[in-house]
């Protein structure tokens, strides 16, 4: 069931403005055409949706969560909207973990471009996983472990974990062994899949670290961090090619102290692959990876 346009727009209009009157004025009604269609929605869903107060109209919880929803569904026909009308045709909606988009993706898509000159690319980042009901994304590419039934699932590449620090670090605190790691700071990305604790299990075995000396959500941070000279990193090579390319990061062992990782997916619908756009991505996506 999908309650009437106008009284979605009424909702979302009050909402954004928290006035009855405001709303009527930015739908070109009048207040008590708005208090209707909002009256016939809460009717309809069962549910109060605002609350009047002294220092005016507020959402009840229920209404925040629903705002939360049909807010981006608005704005997703909007936004269609607006492309067609604007010749906007060929769009491709994409979204991404924040450190991939801006440590492996933003570097390549001058390559994307030049390649298919004729998509407009929407570009989105958040640690948040898309919605795909809403319609907002085409492909969402992801971070952490694969369980996200009834969607298609296909890993970027396979990652290689590596202690990462700045050669200047390195040289200053002798890293040699891992036994060496124990007396330098060490760097957390919290949200990884794979952390210190596997890693040393795997080529320190009987040794853990008891804390560390920093801790971010966020990959980024924590290749900035060592980049810094604040400590040891544990991230992907694939994430910090750039920087280790650059010669400000490197491992401080030898090639083979990896773990090997798939973290990043990605994430559509199968009705979605048929879209030309889609493919086209796709396909861009896969050949980037193998080169590396």
């Amino acid at each position: 069931m999908i309650p009437p346009l106008s009284a979605l727009q009424a909702f979302e209009a009050i909402a954004r403005r928290r006035s009855f009157s405001l709303a009527a004025q930015e739908l070109h009604l009048t207040p008590s055409a708005v208090s209707h269609q909002v009256a016939k929605l809460e009717g309809l869903l069962g549910v109060r949706l605002f609350e009047r107060s002294a220092r005016g109209v507020e959402l009840t919880p229920a209404g925040q969560n629903y705002l939360q929803r049909v807010g981006n569904a608005l704005g997703a026909i909007n936004t269609a909207t607006e492309d067609l009308r604007h010749g906007v045709q060929d769009t491709l909606h994409l979204h991404c973990s924040p450190s991939f988009a801006s440590l492996w993706l933003m570097p390549r898509i001058a390559r994307f471009r030049d390649a298919f000159p004729d998509i407009s690319l929407a570009l989105s980042a958040s640690h948040v996983h898309s919605d795909f009901q809403l319609g907002l994304v085409d492909i969402d590419i992801r971070y952490g472990l694969p369980n996200w039934p009834h969607l298609e699932v296909e890993p970027v590449f396979t990652e290689k974990i590596m202690p990462l620090a700045s050669p200047e670090f390195i040289r200053a605190h002798g890293l040699h062994t891992p036994a060496d790691l124990m007396r330098v700071p060490l760097i957390q990305s919290a949200v990884n899949v794979a952390q210190w604790a596997d890693w040393f299990a795997r080529f320190h075995p009987g040794v853990r670290p008891e804390r560390m000396a920093l801790k971010f959500d966020r990959a980024m941070m924590s290749l900035d961090a060592a980049v810094q000279s604040l400590g040891v990193a544990l991230e992907s090579a694939s994430i910090g090619r750039a920087l280790i390319t650059s010669g400000r990061l490197q491992p401080p062992f030898g090639p083979d102290m990896v773990l090997e990782v798939q973290g990043h997916f990605l994430v559509y619908p199968a009705r979605h692959a048929a879209r030309p756009e889609v493919k086209a991505f796709l396909g861009w996506i896969r050949h980037e990876a193998l080169a590396g």
